[in-house]
């Protein structure tokens, strides 16, 4: 389901890869209108013109939420629903590096490009992803936007925007 309005719709591509021990992640966004008010980790960059990764290791019910304004600044959540989570520790999610590039010429362009290290999914202890299967869904919002929107690789079958659906995340194989 992709939950939008006045027919504006961000147009999002995004390309993921790993190494032994990190994954890469990299979005390319182009929307009508950007906001990145929170620069603090673990601010609510949801709000924001912002991407999101939440991924479930082992088929496991808990996931992690990996939330990143077109800055980079991030929030990184753990738990089994929208409300038991618990944030990671904010030294931790600065493990997490980031690399954003932004032109604003009549409609914003913006990529952010994520190294995001195996320590960082803590309740896990991963040496490696190799072989490893996930769940996962990736997704584009703009609460706060003047016009806001919500956009999801795998479709969510709900009336109002909701990320936190593990029914809906779809396979992943680091292969």
């Amino acid at each position: 389901m992709l939950w939008f309005s006045d027919g504006i719709k961000p147009v999002v591509a995004f390309a993921m890869g790993y190494a032994h021990n990190c994954i890469y992640l990299k979005f390319y966004v182009q929307e009508p209108q950007i906001q990145a008010k929170y620069r603090q980790t673990n601010g609510p960059v949801y709000k924001d013109s912002c991407v999101e990764l939440f991924i479930a290791f082992n088929n496991e019910a808990t996931y992690y939420n990996l939330e990143f304004n077109c800055l980079g600044t991030g929030l990184v959540g753990f738990g089994e629903n929208r409300h038991k989570r618990r944030l990671l520790p904010g030294s931790t999610v600065e493990r997490i590096k980031t690399w954003a590039s932004l032109t604003v010429d009549g409609q914003a362009t913006w990529e952010l490009t994520l190294a995001i290290p195996a320590a960082i999914f803590s309740a896990h202890h991963l040496s490696t992803f190799e072989g490893l299967r996930a769940r996962a869904n990736f997704y584009k919002g703009g609460e706060e936007l003047p016009i806001p929107h919500y956009l999801a690789w795998n479709a969510i079958q709900a009336q109002q925007p909701d990320f936190h659906r593990p029914e809906f995340f779809g396979e992943l194989q680091f292969a």
